[in-house]
């Protein structure tokens, strides 16, 4: 028995294309930590990518860094210890959120191989706490499996072995593959214009007031461009502390959270995206739309090395940033090796070979 751990939404999209590619003889945990809990950012996930119901949910909710860490150890040491199944033979992790660090160093503690999922991708930023996770776990887990290629030279220069490494892909895209014609068929409301669907909760950009009054101040600026923002809670109720919400601009359209198919069926539309999220600059890419990022920084390099992304580290910079983004827009979507739909596929394989068992047949797993 295996645990496949997730808890903030790209866990979901990540995690699902391997639960759908695992042998029928394996058999697994779908453990929910609970970080996400909001009921569009979490259950509404579960019902459109239809996940099973996750067997565990361990209730962690909104704390800090430091707090929700340690709650979701506490509540996972719970969940080895006292069930009645024993220790699985393998906990799976997936991204860089609190999650992930918290399920894989406490695995550590009894002995429990991690695989990570999205391994050796590097921002070379420690003041992100993803960037913190992400090291962390890379060097507590057995098995990494890499999305892109640079990341197999970050986790050799930190000590890991090569041979610990796997290309497995983009299993985020496996998801995006499979639900976008959903998503079309949804067919989401959209401007009738040029509009920029945005996303932004990193603390960096929410957490300063005047920060976030300058971004507002960036799209108040570009006029000719509706800009259409769901916004994460976190970045809802910054705008509700800063008082910013009197006073939008009204080319800004800000909204609660959407449904994952709501989201890539606009974000497929757009004329561009403006992001802080490292799974937006994925989706971004394959779909062919112009990302600008509102970092000095990304764990993505392969997005930037394409063209279809563009590091925007100053909001005052965003009319014109985004302006050129717009007017260079691809005619077609960028081909990224492994980004093919069947990264699912190749994490179960890897999975079944680490643990010397077989493997999927072909056609991935048994469809569950």
């Amino acid at each position: 028995m295996i645990d496949l751990v997730c808890g903030a939404r790209p866990n979901f999209m990540k995690v699902d294309p391997v639960v759908r590619s695992l042998p029928e003889g394996l058999a697994f945990r779908l453990v929910h930590t609970g970080q996400h809990y909001d009921r569009e950012m979490s259950q509404a996930f579960f019902e459109q990518l239809e996940l099973p119901a996750p067997d565990i949910n361990l209730g962690a909710g909104s704390a800090s860094n430091t707090e929700q860490t340690a709650r979701i150890m506490i509540e996972y040491e719970k969940v080895l210890t006292q069930g009645s199944s024993g220790l699985p033979e393998l906990v799976v992790v997936v991204g860089d959120v609190n999650s992930t660090v918290a399920c894989a160093l406490t695995a550590a503690r009894y002995n429990v191989p991690v695989a990570h999922v999205e391994a050796g991708l590097r921002s070379f930023d420690r003041r992100m706490p993803e960037e913190i996770n992400r090291v962390l776990t890379d060097q507590i887990a057995s098995l990494l499996l890499i999305t892109s290629p640079e990341a197999r030279g970050n986790l050799v220069r930190e000590g890991r072995s090569s041979e610990t490494v796997v290309m497995v892909g983009n299993p985020m895209i496996d998801t995006l593959l499979r639900l976008l014609p959903r998503a079309r068929e949804a067919g989401a409301r959209c401007p009738s214009g040029p509009f920029c669907l945005v996303t932004l909760h990193r603390p960096s950009n929410v957490d300063d007031p005047a920060r976030l009054a300058r971004i507002v101040a960036a799209m108040a600026a570009t006029p000719d461009v509706e800009f259409l923002f769901p916004a994460h809670p976190r970045t809802m109720a910054a705008f509700e502390g800063s008082g910013l919400l009197s006073s939008l601009p009204g080319n800004l359209d800000l909204r609660k959270p959407m449904d994952y198919l709501s989201f890539i069926g606009l974000e497929e539309r757009a004329s561009a995206v403006l992001t802080d999220s490292g799974g937006v600059q994925e989706e971004t890419s394959v779909l062919g739309v112009p990302c600008v990022t509102l970092r000095e920084n990304t764990e993505r390099p392969v997005t930037l090395s394409i063209g279809t992304n563009v590091l925007c580290p100053e909001p005052d910079e965003l009319p014109g940033v985004l302006g050129e983004a717009i007017a260079r827009r691809p005619a077609h979507p960028a081909s990224i090796p492994f980004w093919d739909g069947r990264a699912g596929e190749r994490i179960a394989r890897a999975i079944c070979s680490f643990l010397d068992r077989d493997g999927p047949g072909p056609d991935g797993g048994d469809s569950r």
